[in-house]
C-alpha cells in the first residue's frame, strides 16, 4: 500500500504482473444479523465474508474499505466492533484503507481488494467435464446454529459452543485459495448454500454435476441430528464460507498434500459432467446409490434468496 487513511483516496501500488480482485458484501440488521448480535463478532464476520470471496479466486488480500451506518454513535459498541474487525484484518494482513460513516439502521458494507498473478484467477466458468468437485471443511453448522438461536432445534450448551463460531466468526480459506491457483479449474465460496452455489459454477461453465450426498462432510454435532436435517443443512444451509472447487482427477494427490499442509479437511463430493439439456442440472445420489427423485432433490437445491 502506498497511501492509507487520511486523504481523499487510498493508493495501492500495483505490480504490472498482477491483477486486482475487488469484492463487496453487506451485513444488514434484521436481514443478515440479529439486532442484538455481538459487535465483536460482527466486526470479524463483516471482513471474513469478503476475504472468503478473495480466497475463492486465489487472491492475496491487500486492504479494505468500510462503510458503516449506525442508529447512534455508541463508543462501547464501536470499540468491540473494531476489536473483532482488526483481529481478523491483522491475521490476514489486510489493512483498513478508508471508508465512510453515517446515521441510519445498522448496515455494514466492506469492499476488499486482493492481488492475483495475471491470468491466474480461479473463475467460476472454468469447470471441465471429468473434474472432481471438492469442498473444504464441513458444512451445515452455521445453519444448525441459526436454527438453535431461532428455537427451531434444541442443542445442549456444549454442542452449541462447539459450532456457533461457524456462524458468527467464519474462517476465510485464504491460504487454500492461494494454494489452488495452479490446481483448481473453478471455485467459489459457499455463502448461500452448497448446492445452490455450485449451480453458479455449472451455469457459467455449461456443465452438469453428480453429487454423492453421503460424502458431504458434516461435523459430529450436525451428525447427531436426523438424516433429513443433516442433508438439508449441509446441502443448502448457507453461511458456511468454505470453498467449493473443481479440479482434474489427476490432481488428487496434490490436493491431498494441500489438505495435509494446511491441516484442513478437503473432501471430494462429486464430479462434473457434460450438460445434457438446455440448463445445468445436479444429479444427487443418495445413500443407496440411487438418484433422489425430483421432489427430494428440489428440497436440497434451494439456497438463500436475498430478496425473499
Amino acid at each position: 500500500m502506498k497511501l492509507g487513511i487520511g486523504d481523499d483516496c487510498a493508493l495501492l501500488k500495483i505490480d504490472p504482473t498482477e491483477e486486482i480482485a475487488i469484492t463487496s458484501d453487506m451485513l444488514v440488521s434484521g436481514r443478515h444479523l440479529f439486532p442484538d448480535a455481538s459487535p465483536e463478532w460482527l466486526g470479524w464476520k463483516a471482513l471474513a465474508v469478503n476475504l472468503s470471496d478473495l480466497a475463492a479466486m486465489g487472491a492475496k488480500p491487500l486492504g479494505f474499505t468500510l462503510a458503516l451506518a449506525l442508529p447512534e454513535p455508541n463508543p462501547s459498541w464501536l470499540e468491540a466492533f473494531s476489536s473483532g474487525l482488526f483481529v481478523i484484518a491483522n491475521e490476514y494482513n489486510c489493512p483498513l484503507v478508508g471508508g465512510d460513516t453515517t446515521a441510519g439502521p445498522l448496515n455494514i458494507c466492506i469492499t476488499a481488494f486482493g492481488s492475483i498473478p495475471r491470468d491466474k484467477a480461479i473463475r467460476r466458468s472454468g469447470a471441465l467435464e471429468g473434474d472432481d468437485i471438492w469442498i473444504s471443511g464441513t458444512v451445515g453448522d452455521a445453519r444448525l446454529t441459526l436454527a438453535t438461536l431461532r428455537h427451531e432445534i434444541e442443542l445442549s450448551k456444549d454442542d452449541l459452543a462447539l459450532i456457533e463460531a461457524r456462524m458468527h466468526q467464519p474462517t476465510p480459506r485464504v491460504n487454500l485459495g492461494l494454494a489452488l491457483k495452479e490446481v483448481a479449474n473453478s471455485a467459489l465460496d459457499i455463502s448461500d448454500g452448497l448446492l445452490g452455489d455450485l449451480k453458479h459454477i455449472l451455469r457459467l461453465s455449461n456443465k452438469d454435476a453428480e453429487i454423492f450426498l453421503e460424502r458431504i462432510p458434516k461435523s459430529a454435532t450436525l451428525r447427531k441430528q436426523t438424516p433429513e436435517i443433516q442433508n438439508q443443512y449441509s446441502a443448502n444451509g448457507g453461511d458456511d464460507y468454505e470453498l467449493c472447487f473443481t479440479a482434474p482427477s489427476d490432481k488428487r494427490d496434490v490436493i491431498t498434500k494441500i489438505s495435509a499442509d494446511l491441516n484442513l479437511l478437503l473432501t471430494q463430493i462429486g464430479n462434473i459432467k457434460s450438460m445434457q439439456h438446455s440448463a445445468p442440472e445436479i444429479l444427487i445420489v443418495g445413500r443407496d446409490g440411487k438418484a433422489l427423485n425430483a421432489q427430494e432433490a428440489n428440497l436440497l437445491l434451494k439456497s438463500f434468496d436475498h430478496f425473499a
